[in-house]
C-alpha cells in the first residue's frame, strides 16, 4: 500500500496570519509538523501542500517537498484533493492529512490509521483519531473539537460543544477529535465534490460533510494527545509541551 502524507498549509490564516512560519523553540512551526511526521514508520513520501511561496522556500530551505496548490482551496480536504491530482496518486492510495498547526504530533498516532486501514481494507474509507480528555478546561472549550461514535468506533457526530452531555451525571469520558484524517485517494476526490453540508458551515468542521453525506468516519483512539497552535498565545503552551515531551525522551 502506498502512504502519502499531506500537510496542507496556508499563510492567510484569519486568527494568526502567517502561522506556518510561526517560531516555536526557534524553529518554524511547519518543519516541527514535518519532521515529526516524517518519524512515522510506513509512509511512501511527504509533502507540504501549500499556495504560499514563502511557505515552500521555507520547506525546501529544511530538506521537505512541497506540492503547490491554488490560493482558492474551501477547506484542507480541498487542498489535499488539489495536491493528490499534482502528484497523480492511484485511487486505492492511502492519503494521511496532519494539519499544518499540529508541531507535536505524535508519530504513534499515525501510524495507529495506517494498521487501521491495512487491518481492515475495504470496510471504509475514512479514518480520523480520538482521545480522551483529561483536562476538564478542555471539555466547554470550542476550539477543542469533541466527538462521539457507536459501538463499532464509527462516528455519531462532531462538535464545538461538549458532547455527549450528561444531564444527571458529569462523570464519563468525552472525547476530543484530533485533527488527523486518513483516507483513499478515490474518497477524497467524492468528497471534494459534495456540496457544502449545512451542519458543517455551522459547526465550520468539513468532517461533518462527510457524515452529512452519509459516509462513515471510522475512528481509533489514540493513547497520545496532540496540542493544536490555534493563536498566537497557544506558541508557549505548546513550547511547554515540545519541552516535555524532550526531557521525557532524554
Amino acid at each position: 500500500m502506498n502512504v502519502t502524507l499531506l500537510i496542507p498549509a496556508r499563510y492567510g490564516s484569519s486568527r494568526f496570519p502567517g502561522k506556518p512560519l510561526a517560531l516555536i523553540n526557534g524553529k518554524p512551526m511547519i518543519q516541527h509538523v514535518y519532521e515529526r511526521a516524517s518519524l512515522a514508520k510506513g509512509l511512501t513520501q511527504i509533502y507540504v501542500a501549500t499556495d504560499d511561496e514563502r511557505i515552500k522556500s521555507l520547506v525546501e530551505g529544511f530538506g521537505g517537498k512541497v506540492v503547490m496548490t491554488g490560493k482558492d482551496a474551501a477547506s484542507g480536504t480541498d487542498r489535499i484533493n488539489e495536491a493528490i491530482a499534482h502528484l497523480g496518486l492511484k485511487d486505492e492510495d492511502l492519503v494521511i492529512n496532519v494539519q499544518g498547526d499540529q508541531p507535536a504530533i505524535d508519530p504513534d498516532s499515525i501510524e495507529q490509521l495506517i494498521t487501521l486501514f491495512k487491518t481492515h481494507p475495504g470496510e471504509f474509507s475514512m479514518a480520523t483519531l480520538g482521545f480522551q480528555i483529561v483536562n476538564k478546561a478542555s471539555l466547554d472549550d470550542p476550539m477543542q473539537v469533541k466527538v462521539v461514535f457507536d459501538n463499532d468506533f464509527y462516528a455519531l457526530y462532531f462538535s464545538r460543544a461538549r458532547i455527549p452531555y450528561g444531564r444527571d451525571t458529569q462523570d464519563y469520558p468525552v472525547y476530543k477529535h484530533l485533527g488527523i484524517y486518513a483516507y483513499t485517494s478515490q474518497f477524497i476526490k467524492t468528497f471534494a465534490q459534495l456540496p457544502l453540508g449545512r451542519l458543517e458551515d455551522l459547526e465550520k468542521l468539513e468532517q461533518l460533510r462527510a457524515l452529512e453525506h452519509g459516509y462513515r468516519i471510522k475512528i481509533a483512539l489514540s493513547q497520545v494527545d496532540s496540542v493544536e497552535v490555534d493563536t498566537p498565545e497557544d506558541i508557549a503552551r505548546c513550547e511547554q509541551y515540545l519541552a516535555t515531551l524532550s526531557a521525557a525522551q532524554a
